[in-house]
């Protein structure tokens, strides 16, 4: 059983003149897993905000690492199962499912 201890995510545009950052960070703990996200819009205040998750709430969750690591793995097999959902977390922070 492989679980996500920690995680950390930057991402950065510049396509603007209002380059926008996001960076989330998740953490592992006893009772579930923490998602803190940060927003920084061009010269605006940064924004942050976190968000908690009971392990219940979290079984089966795929995080963006362990996504990336999935779709290698069935690149290399050359194909996908049908009907392959696992639960997510969005861009937000905020639980959801992600299909392939």
């Amino acid at each position: 059983q492989l679980d996500t201890l920690e995680q950390e995510e930057q991402e950065r545009l510049e396509v603007t003149a209002c380059p926008v950052e996001r960076r989330t960070h998740m953490v592992s703990h006893q009772h579930g897993m923490t998602v803190t996200k940060t927003l920084r819009e061009g010269e605006a205040e940064t924004q942050q905000w976190s968000l908690s998750y009971s392990r219940a709430e979290l079984r089966g969750v795929l995080p963006e690492g362990a996504s990336l690591l999935l779709l290698r793995v069935l690149a290399c097999q050359r194909a996908v199962p049908p009907g392959l959902v696992f639960p997510a977390i969005d861009t937000e922070g905020h639980l959801c499912t992600s299909s392939y």
